[in-house]
């Protein structure tokens, strides 16, 4: 299979209609369904959901997982952009928050989040989104950051709701081989 990731232009107008990002995520969504079709590591699946997703769109310029590591902490996982926070507790930030809350978190202006989490300074506006096992369990969130305000709307949400289903019902298989000495 002949892979081609769709690149955007981040140097011109970061911002796109509602119509195209409605088709770009489609676009995304079919590209993932392909690229992970018969793998269940969780791990390939949010390596490769970080590359495509972050080059996909001008106005992505952090793009990641945090993976549930203890009952209320976040630690780093897959992720493309500047050195993320290593560790967020979910008392803190809006990552924090989307994993407390169980919900998406919409941020327009992190400046006015309470407790936001400066991990780079021209991070401007905010998504984050849970993601659920296939128990329903929470086994992560999945955080983009835009140098440019409210770039993120309900269509963002609802595709990248859609998109990481099929990421967390997954099996967390181990990072490295048990046997490996």
């Amino acid at each position: 299979m002949t892979e081609q990731t769709l690149v955007a232009d981040k140097a011109g107008e970061l911002r796109l209609t509602a119509e195209d990002k409605r088709a770009r995520y489609a676009e995304i969504a079919s590209q993932l369904d392909l690229v992970l079709e018969g793998e269940d590591d969780l791990l390939a699946a949010m390596t490769s959901t970080v590359c495509l997703l972050h080059n996909a769109f001008p106005y992505y310029f952090w793009t990641g997982f945090y993976r549930r590591v203890a009952e209320d902490e976040l630690l780093v996982g897959p992720y493309q952009g500047t050195l993320g926070c290593l560790r967020i507790s979910f008392a803190r930030g809006v990552c924090g928050a989307a994993a407390r809350q169980r919900r998406a978190q919409i941020v327009p202006d992190v400046a006015h989040f309470p407790g936001h989490i400066a991990c780079d300074s021209r991070a401007v506006s905010e998504i984050v989104v849970p993601v659920f096992d296939a128990r329903g369990d929470l086994i992560g969130v999945f955080d983009v950051d835009s140098t440019i305000p409210a770039a993120f709307d309900d269509v963002d949400r609802e595709a990248l709701e859609r998109i990481l289903a099929n990421v967390g019902r997954r099996a967390a298989t181990p990072v490295v081989w048990p046997g490996a000495r």
